[in-house]
């Protein structure tokens, strides 16, 4: 199930600053992971950009609305909610808002709280595997290497 999510409600539960100049690509990497170890998609709305910065933008897994001055996430998740109609319902809305609850709810969709989100990834990330820094290679990869970078040795 896609996820509708509130960013600048979804920034301070992971101990981000909303007051950061880029909190919103703190964010970012943090839903990229999430997304890619759990097979899921995301779109995430910030309200407060300039005109000239607002905007969607397709960031890997993560699709980002950039909602202008003058209007709301909020409101854009209303509208996304309404774009979706019927299939709203195969969606998950992640905002503490109550009135974003209740908007979610009416179009049938799933609700979780920022919070509830905020421990998914916190425990997605934490279980996430790590990559393994400690490879060695052996002495034959060794010599393949070295011979490789001899042959590309200017003369």
């Amino acid at each position: 199930m896609p996820y509708l999510i509130d960013g600048h409600n979804l920034i301070p539960k992971l101990g981000l600053r909303l007051d950061s100049i880029d909190d919103e690509m703190e964010l970012i990497p943090i839903l990229q992971q999430f997304c890619r170890v759990e097979g899921r998609q995301a779109e995430v709305f910030f309200d407060g950009a300039p005109a000239s910065q607002s905007g969607t933008r397709r960031l890997g897994v993560i699709t980002a609305h950039f909602v202008r001055q003058g209007t709301t996430a909020d409101d854009a998740i209303r509208n996304r909610l309404k774009k979706l109609g019927k299939s709203a319902k195969n969606w998950t809305v992640v905002s503490s808002d109550r009135q974003v609850q209740a908007d979610g709810r009416a179009s049938h969709a799933e609700v979780i709280s920022s919070e509830a989100f905020a421990g998914l990834l916190k425990q997605t990330h934490d279980s996430a595997p790590k990559p393994n820094t400690d490879r060695k290679i052996s002495p034959q990869e060794v010599d393949e290497w070295l011979k490789i970078f001899e042959r590309r040795k200017p003369k």
